[in-house]
């Protein structure tokens, strides 16, 4: 990986509309989808970093994923919906998404972030890749957003459904615990590292008084789902976990 971001490096929201978004009208919008609030202290002319368009593209994609899946599966119960909008909004699938797109050398990031790997991080690429979904509403309405979007959720909701990816990690370990007479696992943070931009923690799951699995993560949420995923594989208990295992 490069230790320093240059212009040279970065594909131009021109390029990336030519390559994914065609017909895209307002490459300001779209740079700014692009634009890290870390990248507006070393560039001034920068005038927005994209966390308002995140805000936008965060609930266009609920209402988008939602109505694709009650329009894709016409017999599926409201709870299983559910969890299929939850598993294809998720951070590490729309981070997956945005790896898929190649979203990353996109990204305008200050040179301590992209140093740090902020270009390949999951929380950096799920925010960026909302904020795109946000300005390609306010450019094209929900009709550009369904188009680009469609392709991308019919590949990630069969691999979701072949795999089980829908099911709460968390709560199939807790299931398991309690079918063995045991208590319900219990988290416990055990370390926790990294400036306050990028923390990062690591997290234990204790079944029966005895470490079941370790996970790490961004947030407590994301290693606390790594340890149980860790703990279910340990146990046998889920199968394909490597897509899993990436950091939320």
């Amino acid at each position: 990986m490069n230790t320093q971001q240059t212009d040279n490096d970065l594909e131009s929201p021109e390029q990336l509309a030519a390559r994914l978004l065609p017909g895209f009208s307002n490459l300001l919008l779209l740079s700014r989808a692009l634009t890290h609030r870390s990248y507006l202290n070393e560039h001034p002319e920068a005038l927005e970093d994209n966390e308002r368009l995140e805000f936008l593209g965060d609930a266009v994609l609920d209402f988008v994923v939602g109505a694709w899946l009650y329009n894709r599966y016409p017999e599926m119960p409201e709870g299983d919906l559910t969890r299929m909008r939850s598993a294809l909004v998720h951070t590490a699938q729309l981070a997956e998404f945005a790896r898929k797109i190649d979203l990353g050398k996109a990204m305008r990031l200050g040179r301590g972030e992209w140093q740090a790997g902020g270009s390949e991080r999951s929380g950096l690429l799920c925010d960026t890749f909302e904020a795109v979904i946000g300005a390609l509403y306010l450019d094209q309405n929900i009709v550009g957003v369904m188009k680009f979007i469609e392709p991308i959720l019919s590949a990630a909701s069969d691999d979701i459904l072949l795999n089980h990816k829908d099911e709460d990690p968390k709560s199939k370990l807790q299931e398991w615990a309690q079918g063995k007479g045991y208590q319900s696992p219990h988290y416990l943070t055990r370390n926790t590292s990294g400036p306050d931009h990028s923390k990062l923690f690591e997290v234990d799951v204790y079944i029966d008084g005895k470490v079941s699995g370790s996970g790490i993560g961004h947030s407590k949420q994301a290693a606390t789902k790594q340890a149980a995923i860790a703990a279910l594989n340990k146990l046998g208990l889920l199968e394909n976990t490597s897509r899993q295992m990436r950091e939320n």
